[in-house]
């Protein structure tokens, strides 16, 4: 089957989601999209097979990132496993709020729970002064990070820590986190490709969704070297109780951060005085 003809009739049977057809024929034949139009081939059986096969697992629900097994973050490419939330957009705002504080400066960053890294390593990636630590309680998770730090080409140490029972060794100048923060009872209440496909435990945030923020502000001031800065992402509507918690657990200067739909997303504050408090 030449592969114009496959492509129109991928996109028929994907619907709504008609524009993941040129992702899945990319990644099987290793043509670009721009090939599909300037250079258009006969689909050899096996590739057919493999392509239909992808395209079957989709209409079942399954996230084109977990098929794949990589997305798209903030310009750079990542592995996604079945052990890591899958990266999106809006998280691109708190990466985006960290990259420009450090800027060229030289800074120590632990990214708390870090999944994929795709935050962590894409402040390593923009910011070549930073020295990033990223941390997850799995081992698994931390073999996803690391891959995608070699796949990046950036240097990120990681660190296998239960955030809720340990408090990790080192100082550092930053700290940033997309924790889970949906709450207990509500998680079952979300989109069934979710809970379905993503790891539950890097959703539930606890009772109020809060249990994460509340732990990490708790512990912030022996992890940083006198001052730091901290950079959270949000649910939509945690913005007020995250900036709460926060003061009162002595952070100051506490702002926060709508993404791109003009939802609150990222709290950042800064904990006493020191090198934040100086302009930089």
């Amino acid at each position: 089957m030449v592969i114009g003809k496959l492509r129109s009739e991928l996109r028929r049977e994907l619907g709504e989601n008609a524009h993941e057809a040129d992702w899945i024929i990319t990644h099987v034949t290793g043509l670009t999209q721009s090939d599909f139009v300037l250079r258009p081939r006969e689909v050899t059986d096996d590739e057919l097979r493999e392509i239909r096969g992808l395209v079957n697992r989709r209409l079942d629900g399954e996230p084109l990132q977990y098929i794949l097994g990589e997305t798209e973050f903030m310009g750079l490419r990542f592995k996604v496993t079945g052990e890591t939330l899958i990266p999106r957009a809006d998280t691109e705002t708190l990466a985006e709020e960290v990259i420009e504080k450090i800027g060229n400066r030289k800074r120590r960053v632990l990214d708390i729970g870090t999944g994929s890294g795709c935050i962590g390593i894409s402040i390593a990636k923009m910011c070549k002064n930073a020295e990033v630590t990223l941390l997850d309680y799995s081992d698994a998770i931390l073999d996803v990070a690391s891959e995608n730090a070699e796949l990046n080409g950036v240097s990120a140490k990681t660190v296998k820590c239960d955030i809720l029972e340990e408090i990790p060794e080192g100082k550092y100048d930053i700290i940033v986190s997309n924790p889970p923060y949906i709450e207990t009872e509500t998680i079952f209440g979300l989109d069934n490709i979710v809970t379905s496909y993503e790891p539950i435990e890097a959703l539930d945030g606890g009772f109020d969704g809060l249990m994460f923020y509340r732990r990490i502000a708790e512990i912030a001031g022996k992890l940083f070297d006198g001052s730091g800065f901290i950079a959270f992402e949000i649910g939509y509507n945690q913005g007020e109780a995250v900036t709460e918690l926060l003061k009162d657990e002595d952070f100051s200067s506490v702002r926060l951060k709508k993404d791109a739909c003009g939802n609150d997303r990222v709290v950042t504050a800064k904990l006493r005085q020191g090198v934040f408090e100086r302009g930089d």
